[in-house]
């Protein structure tokens, strides 16, 4: 079964850090392009970083651009968000995805809530 798995969320101080991690069963992640969004409350579902099979990065949301990083190493299966500076418009849930055999795959979503 191809599924994703993120965890790393919780609750973290305005200017905090936090290490998301998207984990993949059934397929190897060093094949495929991967994605993170996040969707905070009454707003639609965002891209906010994307990178290449080979981890190419191609995508940063202009919001998040200098403070978020998305990270693989293929040697190992994990997908890293790492989120610096975060403020309270960071919070959301967020998704790792990916296209496997055509097919979109999603995570069950972490929850990122940042606040003091």
């Amino acid at each position: 079964q191809v599924q994703l798995v993120e965890s790393g969320g919780g609750l973290v101080q305005p200017g905090g850090s936090l290490r998301l991690s998207c984990a993949a069963s059934g397929f190897s992640v060093s094949s495929y392009a991967m994605t993170w969004y996040r969707q905070a409350p009454g707003k639609e579902r965002e891209l906010v970083a994307a990178s290449t099979s080979a981890g190419v990065v191609w995508h940063y949301a202009d919001s998040v651009k200098g403070r978020f990083t998305i990270s693989r190493d293929n040697a190992k299966n994990p997908v890293y968000l790492q989120m610096n500076s975060l403020t309270p418009e960071d919070t959301a849930v967020y998704y790792c995805k990916t296209i496997v055999r055509l097919l979109e795959v999603w995570g069950q979503g972490t929850l990122v809530t940042v606040s003091s």
